[in-house]
C-alpha cells in the first residue's frame, strides 16, 4: 500500500513529522481534532512519544504503518499524536492516568479518551498482535470500538472515575510541614538501604542515572561529612563513567542502562541527562578532585558542542537510539572493526581496557566499557597512567573518525527552553570551575534563548526550531529553570544584566502560574488551552519539577533582592512538598537541593570593585575551588550606575570607595567589610586553611 502524507508531515515537531507517512489519519493536538470528536461523537486515540524513543519507533512500524490497524483507527477514532517534549502538560496529565490504570508508565503512551477528553483505557507499548502476555493492539482497537457502540455507560463510568482520581491528585492530601535538613537524611537512608554496593546506583535493573538525587546526596555529604554518603555517590559516578552507559568514544551518556552493571544502555542520548550529569560530575570533582570526573565533564561537553549545538549557540534535544533501523548500531563494534581502525598495538590496549573479545558482550558485538580501574589497567599493562591515557585518547580519536563515517542516529532539533537552561547551568559551573570557554558557550546560548524564545513583552516560549517561529507558551519549568540559570551566569560572570533578567522572569512566572487561592504554582499558564485538569507538578523525575525549580530560584533571588514576595512564594512550595519528600525522597532530588539551600546556613560574598583586580580574581577562584552549594557570590562594580543596584538589597549601599572590598554575611550576620588587596588576601588564606581542615 502506498502511503500519502497526513497532517503531521509539515509539523514543527520532528517526532510528529516521523509519522507523516503513516496511513493513520493523524491530527496534532488541536481545536479541529477535539471539535471533530465532539461533533461526530467519536472517542479519541491519543498517542504520546518522542523522537529518540526506541519503542515508539517499534510501535509505529508494527502498528501505525499497518493498513488494517490504520483502517480500524480511522473508522472508529479521532487519532491524535503528541510529542511529549513539545506538550509536557498533556503528557503529564495523561501519564498520571496511565499509571493509575495500569500501575506503570512510559513511552509510547497509548490512551483512549471520550470526546470530552476523559481517559477510559490506557497503556504504553502494545504489539500489533497478542504476544509476551500483552494483548494485541489490533484486538484492543476493535474491542474498544465495539464497546463504545454497545457499552457506552460502562466506558463513561470508568472515565469519570479516572477523571475524579486525577482531580484528587491535585488536592493537598497531606498536612503541610516545614522543610528541614532531616528531609536530606531521609534520602540518605533510602540510598543506604537500596544502594547497589557493587556497581553503584539503586539496586536492580534497569538503572537510571538519578543525577538529581546524586546532587542532593553531595549536599548531604557537605552538611554532615559522613564517608558512606560520598562512597555511594563515587561508586555510582565511577560505575557509570566506566560502563557502557557512557560513550567512551564520543563522550556523553545514554539514557539508562538495561542491566545492573551499567553495561548495556538504552542508546538514546538526551540533552537534559547530559546537562545534569555534567553538573553532578563537576560538583563531585570539587569534593574529591578525582581526575576521572573532570575528563567525563570535558568529554560530555565536547560531545554537546559537536553534536547537539545549533547555529547561534542553543542546544538541540536528543539523538535517537536507532540508526539504520537498529538500536545501538552507531555505537557498537566487532573486534575485527576495532582491529582494522586501531592497528595491532592500540587494539591490544583497547581490548584490555574495554574488555573486547571476539564474541563481544552484546548480541555478538562489543559495547565499550572499562572493566577495571585505570590505575589497575596501567599497572598490568606496565605503563604509566599518563601514557595509558594518551594511548586511549588516540584510540578514541581514531574510533570517532571511523564512527563518523557511519549513518548517524536521527537528531531531534527542537530547542526546548527548560532543557537548554539545564545545559546553560552546567556550562556556567564548568566555566567557573574548569575553563572560561564554557562560560562563553553558556552566555551565547542564554542570549539566543532570550532573543528567540522570549517576546518583546517578556513572555517566554517553550520550544522552537532554529528556522521556525515559536508558538507554544512556556511552562513553569521553562521560566524557573531559565531564570535560575541566569542567576548562575551572574554569579560566574558578575554581569548584572543576567540577574536583572532573572528577576524579570521570576515576576512573570509568579504572575502567570501562581495559585493565588491555595499557593504554589500551576504547571501550565492560563494562556494554554484548558485541559481536563489544571495540574501542579510535584515530583522530580529525570528533570526538575517546575515547583522544585521555582522554590530554589525564588529562595536565591530573595537573598539578592530582599523581596518578601519571593520568600513567601518559595515557602508555600516548601511547606506543600515537604511531607511528600519525607515519604518518597527519591522522587524529590531537586527539591531536596532547594531545601538544603533554604535551610542554610547561606554564605553571601559581595565583591566590590573591578572584577579583574588581583584580589577579587583570587576571591572568585576561591569561591569556585570548593564545593559550597550554599554560597552566593555577588558583584558591585564601579562603572555600573548605583541606581541599577537599588532593587538588590544585597548589593545596594555598597559603593566603591577607592579600593576593593568584600562583604561577607552568613545567616543574617555580617562581618565588618574587608577592604584592600592585602586584607582580602589575608582573609582568603584563613578561608583556605579552614577549607583544607574541613576536607
Amino acid at each position: 500500500m502506498t502511503s500519502t502524507k497526513n497532517r503531521l508531515a509539515n509539523a514543527a515537531s520532528p517526532y510528529l513529522r516521523q509519522h507523516g507517512d503513516n496511513p493513520v489519519d493523524w491530527y496534532p493536538w488541536c481545536a479541529e481534532a477535539l471539535e471533530r470528536a465532539r461533533r461526530e461523537d467519536k472517542p479519541i486515540f491519543l498517542s504520546v512519544g518522542y523522537a529518540a524513543c526506541h519503542w515508539c519507533h517499534v510501535m509505529e512500524h508494527e502498528s501505525f504503518e499497518d493498513p488494517e490497524i490504520a483502517r480500524l483507527l480511522n473508522e472508529n477514532f479521532i487519532n491524535i499524536k503528541v510529542d511529549r517534549e513539545e506538550r509536557p502538560d498533556i503528557d503529564q496529565l495523561y501519564m498520571q492516568a496511565v499509571v493509575a490504570m495500569t500501575g506503570q508508565g512510559g513511552w509510547p503512551m497509548s490512551v483512549f479518551l471520550t470526546p470530552d477528553l476523559q481517559p477510559f483505557y490506557a497503556g504504553t507499548y502494545f504489539p500489533p498482535t497478542r504476544r509476551w502476555g500483552r494483548p494485541g493492539f489490533r484486538e484492543i482497537v476493535a474491542a474498544l470500538a465495539q464497546a463504545w457502540r454497545q457499552r457506552r455507560a460502562d466506558i463513561q463510568q470508568t472515565a469519570e472515575e479516572v477523571t475524579e482520581h486525577l482531580r484528587r491528585t491535585q488536592q493537598l492530601a497531606l498536612p503541610v510541614s516545614e522543610p528541614s535538613e532531616q528531609l536530606l537524611r531521609k534520602l540518605v537512608e533510602v540510598w543506604q538501604a537500596h544502594c547497589d554496593r557493587t556497581y553503584g546506583g539503586l539496586a536492580g535493573a534497569p538503572k537510571f542515572p538519578h543525577a538529581l538525587e546524586l546532587r542532593a546526596l553531595l549536599r548531604a555529604y557537605q552538611r554532615w561529612r559522613e564517608a558512606d554518603i560520598l562512597d555511594m555517590v563515587r561508586l555510582t559516578l565511577e560505575g557509570m563513567a566506566h560502563g557502557g552507559i557512557y560513550d567512551h568514544v564520543g563522550g556523553g551518556f545514554h539514557r539508562y542502562s538495561t542491566d545492573e552493571r551499567w553495561l548495556v544502555p538504552h542508546f538514546e542520548k538526551m540533552l537534559y541527562d547530559n546537562a545534569l550529569l555534567a553538573l553532578s560530575y563537576t560538583e563531585a570533582w570539587l569534593v574529591t578532585r578525582q581526575p576521572l570526573y573532570r575528563r567525563v565533564v570535558e568529554k560530555t561537553l565536547a560531545w554537546v558542542q559537536r553534536e547537539l549545538t545549533a547555529p547561534g549557540g542553543a542546544f538541540y534535544s536528543s539523538l535517537d537510539a536507532d540508526s539504520e533501523g537498529e538500536e545501538g548500531k552507531y555505537y557498537v563494534w566487532t573486534a575485527a572493526e576495532l582491529r582494522a581502525v586501531l592497528g595491532p598495538e592500540l587494539f591490544d590496549v583497547v581490548a584490555y581496557v574495554y574488555d573486547v573479545s571476539e564474541h563481544g558482550n552484546w548480541e555478538g558485538k562489543t559495547i565499550l566499557a572499562q572493566a577495571k580501574p585505570l590505575a589497575q589497567c596501567a599497572r598490568l599493562l606496565r605503563k604509566s597512567e599518563t601514557e595509558l591515557l594518551r594511548q586511549l585518547a588516540e584510540a578514541q580519536r581514531l574510533l570517532l573518525q571511523a564512527r563518523q563515517r557511519r549513518m548517524p542516529p536521527a537528531r531531534d532539533e527542537k530547542i526546548l527552553t527548560a532543557w537548554n537552561a539545564l545545559m546553560i547551568q552546567a556550562l556556567a559551573l564548568a566555566g567557573a570551575v574548569f575553563d572560561q570557554r564554557y562560560l562563553h558557550q553558556a552566555a551565547q546560548a542564554a542570549t539566543w534563548l532570550l532573543s528567540h524564545l522570549r517576546s518583546e513583552a517578556g513572555a517566554l516560549y517553550h520550544s522552537r526550531l532554529v528556522d521556525t517561529p515559536a508558538e507554544i507558551p512556556a511552562f513553569l519549568d521553562d521560566y524557573a529553570l531559565l531564570a535560575d540559570a541566569l542567576v548562575s551566569l551572574y554569579q560566574c560572570t558578575g554581569q548584572l544584566d543576567w540577574l536583572e533578567t532573572a528577576v524579570a522572569l521570576a515576576d512573570e512566572m509568579i504572575r502567570r502560574f501562581h495559585d493565588d487561592e491555595h499557593g504554589a504554582f500551576y504547571y501550565a499558564q492560563s494562556a494554554h488551552e484548558p485541559l481536563l485538569v489544571r495540574q501542579k507538578d510535584t515530583q522530580d523525575g529525570a528533570t526538575p519539577a517546575g515547583n522544585s525549580a521555582a522554590a530554589w530560584l525564588l529562595t536565591r533571588l530573595w537573598h539578592y533582592t530582599g523581596r518578601n514576595e519571593f520568600r513567601q512564594r518559595a515557602e508555600e512550595v516548601f511547606r506543600w512538598l515537604a511531607p511528600w519528600a519525607e515519604r518518597i525522597p527519591t522522587a524529590f532530588g531537586h527539591f531536596l537541593c532547594a531545601v538544603d539551600f533554604a535551610v542554610g546556613p547561606v554564605q553571601e560574598v559581595v565583591c566590590v570593585g573591578p572584577r579583574e583586580s588581583d584580589a577579587l580574581r583570587q576571591v572568585r577562584q576561591w569561591c569556585w575551588s570548593t564545593f559550597a552549594p550554599r554560597r552566593l557570590l555577588a558583584w558591585v562594580e564601579p562603572q555600573c550606575p548605583p541606581e541599577r543596584y537599588a532593587p538588590f538589597a544585597l548589593l545596594a549601599g555598597k559603593p566603591h570607595v577607592g579600593d576593593v572590598a568584600i562583604f561577607v554575611c552568613e545567616t543574617g550576620v555580617c562581618q565588618p567589610p574587608i577592604r584592600g588587596q592585602e586584607a582580602i588576601r589575608s582573609w582568603l588564606q584563613k578561608q583556605q586553611r579552614c577549607d583544607g581542615a574541613g576536607n
